[in-house]
């Protein structure tokens, strides 16, 4: 006998009335009509969208239940919403919004082995006073492998990303790096692995941190006297995550302290996994012997999406928000927008938000004035390589000459305008800056951004370079 959307639905609404109570049924299952079956995705209509996100939340795990019973393990669930039309047309209209089955991540429980007369042993999250603890993962349930497509840019750092996630701290990629500029998604990736290990080792312990964060924690152990309690605790952790491992940068407490947790985890078969704005190669103010090990593992990049990512980006985005848009507009934010993958998501979204907020048809003109105004509001990061590359190019020097320790005029004003500038546009600190300038100390950088604030005012010629340099650095 052939399946059929409502012979499905039929099923499936016989197995959930014996598994929920009459008024729940009544209320949120009896007001579905099922729609069409394809292949093993079942679209039903639902009323609402508040409908929809009730049942998401509240029966998912039921409806999934039913439906693989019903088409198998790779079945899946897609809502059409029916609402009324607001652009002055009668006929109702429909959104599709795929379900997605993801529940938070469930808090951990770690049992502390009692090895002294003071069992208590101190969560930096929460201090909780007792033996067992109960660790909340951090991690963002919402990013997956599912939600973070494939391409050339990211491949190698998303296949890495899953060996380690089917078995972690099993692979040679441990500790993995995953690095790469602003909006490429390394969080979404750490998010994902950690995740993913979730679903396949729910015994595990997988916690998700920032580098800030971790400082931080490790700042306010010491001040209490709890700094052995802050290393055991960490100690303990499975599949340890930790995102921005930049700024650690000049902290060298918690690079310490950072040292011997790693090399703890590291020598038990634990997964460390980290993410950076710069390979292991280009970190300033790390110390050598944490650097060694961060290259260990595997160092994963992620680089710029090329046209074709940006495209299945878009289109995934669209399909996930129940939305349709015709492909020449997909197209033109495509080719416009390429710096990083959290642009695209922003331009996108704002044209979304414009069609459905302001009841204006998607149209390329309505495109280009989003893409247009978006890309202007957008200001690219500035780096101390790029501000020591422009003042370089400005003096008609190599960066070699700006760095050495000669003290000729001309180059020793173009130091202290590259120093200037990088207090300005960047926010390193005084020691960063002048570490990654020909490794001066933080006295020179302030005595530089001192000489070049008095200059500007007595010297007209200098005044000029520094409009200059500005001017090609805000561009």
């Amino acid at each position: 006998m052939t399946k059929t959307a409502q012979s499905v639905w039929n099923n499936c609404l016989s197995f959930i009335k014996d598994n929920i109570q009459d008024q729940a049924y009544k209320t949120w299952f009896e007001p579905i009509q099922s729609v069409e079956l394809n292949d093993n995705a079942l679209s039903i209509q639902v009323p609402s969208k508040f409908f929809y996100e009730w049942l998401e939340e509240h029966y998912v795990k039921l409806l999934k239940v039913a439906l693989t019973k019903e088409l198998g393990p790779g079945a899946k669930l897609l809502y059409k919403i029916k609402m009324e039309n607001t652009y002055g047309n009668k006929l109702p209209f429909t959104e599709q919004i795929p379900s997605y089955n993801r529940t938070a991540v469930k808090p951990q429980e770690v049992d502390v082995p009692i090895v002294n007369k003071n069992p208590e042993l101190k969560n930096p999250f929460v201090i909780p006073g007792i033996r067992n603890l109960k660790i909340e993962s951090q991690l963002n349930a919402n990013y997956s492998f599912d939600n973070f497509l494939e391409g050339d840019s990211n491949r190698l750092a998303r296949s890495a990303g899953m060996a380690v996630a089917n078995k972690p701290g099993g692979t040679s990629f441990n500790p993995l790096l995953i690095f790469g500029g602003v909006g490429l998604g390394k969080t979404h990736l750490a998010h994902a692995i950690g995740v993913e290990i979730k679903d396949k080792y729910p015994e595990k312990t997988v916690l998700y941190i920032s580098a800030e964060i971790f400082t931080q924690q490790y700042i306010d152990s010491v001040k209490k006297n709890t700094r052995n309690d802050f290393i055991h605790f960490y100690q303990l952790i499975d599949v340890l995550i930790i995102d921005d491992v930049q700024f650690l940068s000049g902290k060298s407490g918690t690079q310490d302290v950072f040292f011997h947790i790693f090399n703890h985890l590291h020598q038990n078969g634990k997964q460390v996994i980290l993410t950076s704005d710069k390979a292991p190669v280009d970190m300033q103010d790390i110390e050598q012997r944490l650097l060694s090990r961060f290259k260990w593992g595997l160092s994963a990049e992620l680089h710029q999406p090329d046209y074709e990512t940006r495209i299945s980006i878009l289109k995934n985005i669209l399909y996930r928000d129940g939305v349709e848009m015709p492909n020449d507009i997909i197209e033109y934010v495509a080719k416009n927008i390429k710096s990083n993958v959290r642009e695209l998501e922003g331009a996108i979204i704002s044209l979304i938000a414009q069609s459905s907020f302001n009841k204006r048809e998607v149209t390329i003109e309505l495109a280009k004035q989003v893409v247009e105004k978006f890309v202007k509001n957008v200001k690219r990061e500035i780096s101390i390589d790029y501000i020591q590359k422009i003042v370089s190019d400005y003096f008609q020097l190599d960066v070699e000459t700006l760095q050495s320790k000669t003290r000729k005029r001309h180059v020793v004003q173009a130091r202290q305008l590259a120093m200037f500038f990088a207090k300005k546009f960047t926010k390193a600190s005084l020691a960063n800056i002048g570490s990654q300038i020909g490794d001066r100390d933080h006295a020179t950088v302030l005595h530089a951004c001192k000489t070049v604030d008095n200059l500007v005012t007595t010297d007209k010629q200098f005044r000029k370079f520094v409009d200059d340099i500005n001017k090609k650095l805000s561009l």
